[in-house]
């Protein structure tokens, strides 16, 4: 096995935002619930450790990691082992982040999101200049609705040059041509994230040389496919590894389709995949 991706996703589900466009985060995790994540989160960290080929890992949860110790704790141990090439983590960047000072800045990301509403617009903004002056990499993103546009745009002009500003198509909207312009002035590469893209009989990365993998180890082959591939703490999976189209009719999600094969993505975010950072010219990213 060259390297493995693996999009990790645990049963965390509490979050500290209430966003109303978002579909994560509607749950308040017990007790219980989190001692279990924590349990979940540390075994596949050991995993990690104990592997001999490249992984790079992508923390995905359903709620808000970096507000509990043990997501921290596992970016930190895992940036600093040599086969690990890249460690990130999607967060609303509502904790402190003097914690990323103990990791090693050249495999620790941050894929952050804005969500004006939720977070004073002058606190978010100084944790990216305080992640930009630490050395951290980290990518900047905010929903493309139209009540955001004016926040976008703040923030695009007041963070750092090389600091990616991402955006996303907000979930089943449709963008005539002018807003879609207003967005791309944003951001460049809005334009692939503006609608769905067929997949269905497409070669996708997922299920090959990239797996999402949940808290009790079951590995598929992304997180929108359903389909068991194995387990990853026996070891099952490995033999359905290999190349195979995706069976679904549409991606309409960044994790999904950066990994589709004919939108050469690896090539827009080189050196940047896991943490949505493209090849940048000038401070800004390349038009796709």
């Amino acid at each position: 096995m060259d390297h493995l991706t693996i999009l990790y996703r645990g049963p965390l589900a509490s979050c500290d935002y209430d966003c109303p466009y978002c579909p994560f985060a509607k749950r308040r995790d017990t007790s219980e619930q989190l001692r279990a994540d924590r349990a979940a989160l540390e075994r596949f960290t050991a995993w990690v450790a104990a592997r001999e080929h490249p992984v790079s890992v992508l923390f995905t949860p359903w709620g808000e990691g970096l507000v509990r110790s043990w997501y921290r704790r596992a970016l930190v141990e895992l940036s600093h082992l040599p086969h690990v090439e890249r460690v990130a983590i999607q967060t609303n960047l509502s904790h402190r982040v003097s914690w990323t000072s103990d990791a090693d800045p050249s495999r620790l990301a941050l894929w952050a999101t804005y969500h004006p509403g939720q977070v004073p617009y002058e606190r978010f903004l100084g944790k990216c200049r305080d992640l930009h002056a630490r050395g951290v990499r980290f990518s900047v993103g905010i929903v493309g609705q139209l009540e955001h546009l004016d926040a976008a745009r703040r923030l695009r002009a007041d963070l750092p040059a090389d600091a990616y500003l991402w955006v996303n198509a907000a979930e089943g909207r449709r963008y005539d041509d002018a807003e879609a312009d207003a967005w791309t002035a944003i951001d460049p590469l809005f334009p692939v994230s503006r609608n769905p893209h067929p997949s269905r009989g497409r070669a996708c990365r997922t299920g090959d040389t990239v797996v999402s993998v949940d808290g009790d180890g079951t590995v598929r082959r992304c997180h929108f496919v359903p389909t068991v591939l194995g387990n990853l703490y026996d070891g099952t999976f490995r033999d359905a590894l290999g190349p195979r189209p995706c069976p679904l009719a549409t991606c309409d999600c960044h994790i999904g389709y950066v990994h589709l094969e004919p939108l050469r993505l690896y090539d827009a975010f080189a050196g940047g995949v896991l943490e949505r950072i493209p090849a940048l010219l000038g401070g800004r990213a390349r038009p796709a």
